[in-house]
């Protein structure tokens, strides 16, 4: 966006501003706190107002997962990382115990309590 419309009336003895950079100019509605929060913020890094607010959005951009992508590298390695707490679960149990008795403790330990389940949120929710 190269220009923004101006509503007001021209000033023929007013000289004129061009633009020259090519970003659009936006404005953000903040609350005061939020105003003196990001003006601190500001401050102890050295820029204007206007500045702080563009490195904030984008350090919050760069941290936040963005929906579109497909895949979340935890995710598609979670068979894998599953695999390695079973063996190691496995190697730190008693070798005496029952096999029943080792693959309910790794299952209690894999994917928690029962009581529990329904905090998880890798795990699908059943329907009441």
């Amino acid at each position: 966006m190269t220009g923004v419309a101006d509503s007001r009336k021209k000033d023929p003895d007013r000289p004129v501003r061009r633009r020259t950079g090519l970003d659009a100019v936006s404005a953000v509605k903040m609350s005061e706190d939020l105003t003196a929060t990001v003006d601190a913020w500001a401050e102890a890094h050295q820029m204007a107002r206007s500045d702080a607010i563009r490195k904030l959005v984008e350090l919050g951009l760069a941290a936040a997962p963005l929906p579109h992508r497909a895949r979340n590298p935890v995710a598609t390695h979670s068979a894998e990382i599953e695999d390695r707490a079973v063996r190691q679960i496995g190697e730190l149990l008693d070798p005496e115990l029952p096999s029943d008795e080792r693959e309910r403790r790794i299952r209690r330990l894999t994917e928690g309590p029962p009581e529990f389940s329904h905090e998880r949120i890798d795990l699908p929710k059943h329907k009441a």
